[in-house]
């Protein structure tokens, strides 16, 4: 379970902005370098007209959804819900998590699916992609930004992201700080975990310790510069308290901003309508 490039994905005639846009969402497998079949949907933004803001015609969202979620979970579709008013959304289900293929590395490889959901966002025709991501994917948007910059530096301009939100993200790995992460460790690292992840919540998880360890959430973020950054924790959060997200703050220097939402949980549940299109507003701001 290591770092690589982003995958072939495949390939569509949708134009976002032309006059044969489709209306209903595309459904697709997309395909990663290492062989992964990734379950994506594409959901074309509503027209907004609203001249006291920047054009969202050619914006897209690809969300990354938290362990355990998934593209038909309905916490996810309400986010995407909410950002098509902003502009067009792909979402996806990560490698082990609902009709995906492969299994689960909790934030490791999970990288590859984004690249490919990123390339996916511009061959339909979006010339600005926003990442947002929830929990594991939080710290996934973090990951991918510092490995496909907006210098291309992974040698894939087509994988790189134009701004990132991190939402309820860990800073660090291996956190058992609060008893949900406990948890969590135990679904990731027993058997009867595995188990229980599979059968209760259809998210097959590799049995395979990482090796070598990714870098780490926090140590990403001083390579996202100079890409937009947008970090969002709730105060009362139950898995990672609020030294997480200001040691990715405190990282990100000047380049970051950070959102602590007062009496907010953790992650797509606990992300109002509200919050949902301040970063909306947010992500349309930084093209303009």
């Amino acid at each position: 379970m290591s770092n690589g490039p982003a995958g072939h994905v495949a390939r569509s005639t949708v134009r976002p902005n032309s006059e044969t846009t489709r209306r209903t969402p595309l459904r697709t497998f997309l395909y990663t370098d290492d062989g992964v079949t990734i379950d994506s949907v594409y959901d074309p933004g509503a027209v907004v007209y609203d001249s006291s803001r920047p054009s969202a015609g050619d914006l897209a969202f690809v969300v990354a959804h938290g362990f355990t979620g998934d593209v038909d979970r309905p916490h996810v579709r309400r986010v995407v819900e909410a950002f098509t008013r902003h502009g067009g959304v792909v979402t996806f289900s990560f490698r082990g998590h609902g009709a995906s293929g492969g299994r689960s590395t909790v934030g490791d490889r999970e990288v590859l699916d984004l690249a490919a959901a990123v390339r996916w966002a511009r061959e339909l025709g979006h010339a600005r992609v926003v990442t947002v991501g929830f929990s594991m994917g939080g710290s996934v948007v973090l990951r991918h930004a510092a490995l496909y910059g907006g210098d291309g530096r992974e040698g894939d301009g087509g994988a790189r992201t134009d701004a990132v939100v991190s939402v309820s993200a860990p800073a660090r790995w291996y956190y058992r700080g609060t008893a949900p992460m406990r948890k969590l460790h135990w679904l990731v690292t027993r058997p009867e975990g595995r188990l229980v992840g599979r059968y209760g919540f259809r998210t097959r998880i590799h049995h395979q310790e990482w090796n070598p360890v990714p870098m780490s959430p926090v140590e990403a973020v001083p390579r996202i510069a100079p890409t937009p950054l947008l970090i969002v924790h709730g105060d009362q959060d139950g898995y990672f308290p609020l030294d997480h997200p200001r040691m990715l703050a405190q990282a990100a220097g000047d380049h970051g901003e950070l959102w602590l939402e007062p009496g907010m949980g953790h992650a797509e549940h606990a992300a109002g309508g509200a919050l949902l299109d301040r970063i909306g507003h947010w992500a349309v701001a930084q093209g303009g």
